[in-house]
């Protein structure tokens, strides 16, 4: 229990130091004239936040096609 504890607070504070990051880019991007620079950073940002979901999605995907397809096969024998 206390282990479970440990690693949500830990995984917060990461979450918090990531954060102000993001914020501090941001400003500096945005204080610029040229906007180009900010758009092309903002998706950079949004590509690599999604990729990950897409990657455990495509990986949970065949994982439940796999036992699905496991589980049929026993159902007809």
């Amino acid at each position: 229990m206390y282990r479970k504890i440990i690693l949500t607070v830990c995984a917060m504070l990461f979450f918090i130091k990531t954060n102000a990051q993001c914020a501090m880019c941001r400003a500096v991007l945005e204080s610029g004239e040229d906007q180009s620079a900010a758009e092309g950073i903002n998706d950079g940002i949004m590509f690599l936040m999604v990729m990950p979901y897409v990657l455990v999605a495509t990986i949970g995907y065949f994982v439940y096609r796999t036992y699905s397809k496991s589980s049929t096969a026993k159902k007809l024998d």
